[in-house]
């Protein structure tokens, strides 16, 4: 028997009792992000009572912000000096996002 379909008579099993009903977090969206692994919640943990954010985090934040500036800015001189910040915070958020990436690969 694949363990496919013995996973799924579980479920199906479980459904049928009333065991999957009013769970935490019903019908509501998965989060966009993977789940991270225990070492990563407790280092995600840490940080949250330091008061700390991850960079990636930061620099998001960061990126809207210029995006804000950018449509307030006044004139075209303004606009260049405030898209030449943003490329950078982008640049840097990509690098961030990468390492993310490449390290939960491991």
């Amino acid at each position: 028997m694949k363990f496919s379909s013995l996973s799924e008579r579980q479920i199906l099993k479980a459904q049928a009792e009333g065991q999957l009903d009013n769970l935490e977090g019903a019908g509501k969206p998965l989060p966009k992000e993977g789940f991270t692994g225990g070492s990563d919640a407790v280092g995600y943990r840490i940080m949250a009572e330091a008061g700390a954010l991850p960079r990636e985090i930061e620099l998001r934040k960061a990126v809207e912000a210029e995006m804000q500036a950018l449509r307030d800015a006044p004139n075209e001189e303004a606009r260049k000096k405030v898209m030449a910040k943003l490329a950078d915070l982008q640049m840097r958020l990509s690098i961030e996002q990468e390492a993310r990436r490449k390290f939960l690969k491991r």
